[in-house]
């Protein structure tokens, strides 16, 4: 397999075949741009939409997004590019987001801080990278044993999460906007077989937020590193294990070359969203046409993400298993001890701080609603239907 005669991760990349992104925004825009959209971005009702929107003759407005994922990893840094495009297709090229990967302008880890104290406008970051600031961050992204990336996105844009998620940004001077979702991921990365609890205990592991907490109390000296610095670390020895997102991704960041194991499922990300984070003055200071084209471009953003995703994984898996992948299911015994793990954290984290119980009581009791509808909609089916 080519993979295995590639000798770096940003070889590896290269040899990717490149997203068909000028396609996508040829549909984007074509699914945008029709009534609905030039109401949007007409202003009041009474104003004259004959001819172009508004925005054609707005004031020009130039913004940076920094990313906290490497250029490489097309799916989930592509979306940063993506919005771009379509805010600048949409306004004739008079709105327009140019993004920034990893450590180009700021570390990947410090992207919130950025968009924060106003030194770039936007941000493109998963919230749980945040939890330092503020432990109830980590529901805007992904919770151990939470919900899919269907529930999570329901719960977001019409489940009312994402109001009470903004009032946790609003004390950082950031509103924010759903900007897509991975999935479910796998369980990462181990140099050596762990089948059993006992075999976590000791291991240097990278894995981020709550996930990162479970592993923690279950005996795993835990680190946090950006994407660019996860292939190195692994393969000298500086971790023992690692997770990413899933097959996609981790084949182009060269996992497969620096560990054997592959396990599964990545029970502390069931789904990960990933988010624009914007200055609130930035914000504030937009026209109402240029809102109006930000929401609907971070929208067809997230679109695309997810079923990037979906359509890339089912190949890079089969690739890997064939170069030589180890695949593993993570036990039982491990699986029911991380779940009694992340039910206490929640439990003592919400018993600790008003604002975290706000949140924590208005995720379960979605996700507790919408385990009960999946539950009997799909769970029987894909049971039956998917093979083993």
């Amino acid at each position: 397999m080519t993979e295995k005669t590639t000798n770096s991760p940003a070889a590896a990349a290269r040899a990717a075949p490149p997203l068909d992104r000028r396609g996508f925004l040829s549909h984007a825009a074509a699914a945008t741009t029709g009534a609905g959209l030039l109401a949007a971005c007409g202003g009041d009702k009474g104003d004259d939409l004959e001819g172009a929107p508004a925005v054609q003759t707005a004031e020009r407005v130039i913004w940076r997004c920094a990313s906290s994922f490497p250029r490489g990893l097309d799916a989930i840094y592509g979306s940063a590019e993506t919005i771009g495009e379509i805010t600048s297709a949409l306004t004739g090229g008079r709105f327009r987001i140019r993004a920034y990967p990893a450590g180009e302008l700021v570390p990947g880890l410090q992207v919130m801080d950025a968009v924060q104290q106003g030194t770039v406008q936007v941000g493109q970051s998963v919230s749980y990278y945040y939890t330092g600031k503020n432990q109830a961050l980590a529901f805007d992204s992904g919770v151990p044993f939470g919900m899919t990336a269907r529930q999570q996105d329901a719960w977001l844009n019409d489940g009312g999460g994402l109001d009470v998620i903004r009032g946790v940004f609003a004390d950082f001077n950031i509103i924010t906007f759903p900007g897509g979702n991975t999935g479910a991921q796998m369980g990462g990365w181990f140099r050596k077989e762990v089948n059993s609890p006992d075999d976590l205990r000791g291991l240097k592991m990278r894995i981020p937020g709550l996930g990162g907490d479970v592993m923690d109390r279950m005996g795993v000296t835990v680190q946090l590193l950006p994407g660019g610095e996860i292939y190195p670390a692994l393969e000298r020895g500086a971790i023992d294990a690692t997770e990413w997102v899933g097959p996609y991704d981790d084949e182009k960041l060269g996992l497969h070359r620096a560990a054997d194991y592959y396990y599964y499922p990545g029970w502390w990300e069931p789904s990960a969203s990933v988010s624009f984070e914007v200055n609130r003055a930035a914000w504030d200071s937009l026209s109402s046409d240029y809102k109006a084209v930000f929401e609907v471009a971070a929208q067809a953003s997230a679109r695309r993400m997810l079923y990037t995703y979906d359509a890339k994984n089912p190949a890079a898996l089969q690739r890997l298993i064939a170069g030589g992948t180890q695949l593993r299911p993570f036990s039982d015994e491990i699986m029911a001890l991380a779940r009694t793990t992340i039910n206490d954290i929640l439990e003592e984290y919400a018993a600790a701080d008003a604002q975290y119980r706000q949140v924590y009581d208005h995720w379960r009791s979605f996700k507790e609603a919408s385990y009960r509808w999946f539950g009997t909609a799909e769970l029987r089916y894909a049971g039956f239907a998917f093979p083993v």
